[in-house]
């Protein structure tokens, strides 16, 4: 009764009745496996107090020192937060702890996110297993890290155990905010050899991946491929994955094949679906599954949901009914949805309402930085020069300070990275003399820069172009087109939205060199092609 209570959050204070009628009414004394659910129960929902109150009646009958109640206790801590205290109980337990202890202290670092205390943990490890792997490759990928999870993962391959499903997943997922496609289609050979029996938490990472990786065909052919179809992660993936790249009716016909197959949606289904509409300007199809997640199937929209909703009425220009959905939410909008607002009017030109909707950002979160940089594009756009100024040297002065442009492009396994303006690249010499002589080949072509999004009022226009020509994604398209044969698609990440002048670039750059060209920034997926991007100018 303990067991089964303690698994659920709802349930873990029925688990703790159970303990304590045990304990108190009947008068028995309970087993190492007693404290072992009880303390899950306590970790699951229940608070420090009752917890403390379990730890106290171990002590009492002597099994304070029982390596399964010991690894549980320190689990509980880890679950609270409390990671110190576990470490505590670590440390006393050095006589006692297995290998299960030194997995469950570092899943404890690893869910506080406190990596550089995770890797010392493992570094420390005698013996590691699969679990101890995976556990701190999956950190890497929480915290973002995602070249040091592929570090690591390349590491086990070679010394450590053979890795398993939960290992794989976190590796495409690494390989997929990478944009890492031969390293992911070596995991996807991997697991097709017959090393790992295929499931759907695999396939749907194996089709986010290449669909992150702007190979969309690709993962529609491994979804078709495969049976393993059964639950909801693999549809989501695919149908998040066509939104992504602007498929909206692929999309919703892949809905249509789910509800077919009778595999229920959840709400991540939902969020996918809006966001091909969005991404498709289908306004009338986006609000159809607005109402019906709810009446249909009973999920009730949360924040994600109406920033959809509201991305969805910006991006066809319905600002006025965008606003009003904002005003209609059952709870606070964040500043993400504001944010989606605020873009629309930078896009659409409504400089009215996005004064006022930035000074409401502003309001909500005076040092949202990113927030701020489409405000001061509004104010360039609009010649408010000393109003972008101002607001760029109060960026500068705030203690969160805007982080700068960096580019990656994969070049045969090896990840090279760009920062604005930078040269420390081994052939940064070779980069900006061909990036001066694409520059002109673009305008030949027709290209002139978009000098409207500079958040500083510069004089001499050839100094405006030079400040826009060394952005980072640039430099490394560039370097891309040096060193890959003709045809070859390049594939970009930028940690910051592309501007508008990059994007324009980019457009005629897949045109003079006959380049597909991928970027994948902060907001979304490019795909260049021909002069044309998949987002029809709308990021």
């Amino acid at each position: 009764m303990i067991k089964a209570h303690s698994l659920s959050p709802d349930s873990c204070h029925d688990s703790f009745v159970v303990f304590r009628s045990l304990t108190q009414d009947l008068d028995l004394l309970p087993n190492q496996y007693s404290f072992v659910f009880a303390f899950g129960a306590c970790g699951n929902g229940l608070g420090v107090r009752e917890g403390e109150q379990v730890r106290v009646h171990a002590l009492k009958v002597g099994l304070e020192s029982n390596v399964f109640v010991v690894n549980a206790l320190i689990g509980m801590y880890g679950k609270w937060g409390l990671v110190e205290e576990g470490q505590k109980v670590f440390e006393l337990a050095i006589e006692y702890r297995d290998l299960y202890s030194w997995n469950t202290m570092i899943a404890a670092y690893v869910g506080s996110g406190n990596m550089s205390r995770a890797k010392e943990v493992f570094d420390e490890m005698q013996e590691r297993d699969v679990v101890s792997w995976s556990t701190i490759i999956a950190g890497y990928v929480q915290v973002g890290r995602f070249m040091e999870a592929l570090d690591f993962f390349h590491n086990m391959l070679q010394v450590g155990p053979k890795p398993n499903e939960y290992t794989l997943v976190s590796a495409l997922s690494a390989c997929s905010n990478l944009v890492a496609l031969d390293q992911g289609k070596w995991i996807h050979v991997y697991i097709g050899r017959g090393e790992i029996k295929m499931n759907e938490r695999l396939l749907a990472s194996i089709v986010d991946m290449y669909a992150k990786c702007g190979e969309i065909e690709s993962a529609s052919r491994v979804f078709c491929e495969h049976n393993v179809k059964h639950r909801v992660w693999p549809w989501n993936a695919m149908i998040g994955g066509l939104a992504m790249h602007g498929k909206a009716t692929e999309a919703m016909n892949i809905f249509e094949q789910m509800k077919a197959e009778n595999v229920s949606p959840n709400k991540v289904t939902f969020v996918a679906l809006l966001n091909a509409c969005s991404h498709g300007y289908m306004v009338k199809e986006g609000k159809f599954y607005f109402r019906s997640m709810v009446s249909d199937y009973g999920i009730n929209p949360e924040v994600e949901h109406y920033g959809c909703m509201v991305d969805l009425l910006s991006r066809a220009g319905l600002l006025k009914e965008a606003e009003e959905m904002i005003a209609s939410m059952p709870m606070a909008p964040d500043v993400a949805i504001w944010g989606a607002l605020l873009n629309a009017c930078r896009i659409y030109k409504d400089m009215e309402r996005g004064y006022r909707i930035g000074k409401i950002i502003k309001e909500m979160d005076p040092n949202h930085i990113g927030c701020h940089v489409l405000l001061g594009n509004i104010y360039s756009t609009s010649g408010r020069w000393n109003d972008a100024r101002m607001l760029r040297e109060k960026n500068d002065n705030s203690e969160r300070k805007k982080v700068p442009g960096c580019s990656s492009i994969e070049l045969k396994g090896v990840f090279h990275q760009f920062l604005v303006g930078g040269q420390s690249h081994p052939q940064s010499k070779e980069i900006y003399s061909f990036l001066a002589e694409m520059m002109i080949r673009l305008k030949n072509a027709g290209y002139f820069p978009e000098l409207g999004e500079l958040l500083l009022d510069i004089d001499d226009e050839e100094d405006k172009e030079t400040a826009l020509s060394i952005h980072s994604e640039k430099l490394a398209i560039s370097f891309g087109l040096m060193n890959t044969a003709p045809g070859t698609p390049i594939r970009i990440v930028k940690n910051l939205r592309v501007c508008g002048d990059c994007h324009q670039a980019t457009k005629f750059i897949s045109k003079v060199y006959d380049r597909v060209i991928i970027v994948r920034d902060r907001t979304r997926y490019h795909h260049f092609k021909d002069g044309v991007c998949s987002c029809k100018d709308y990021w």
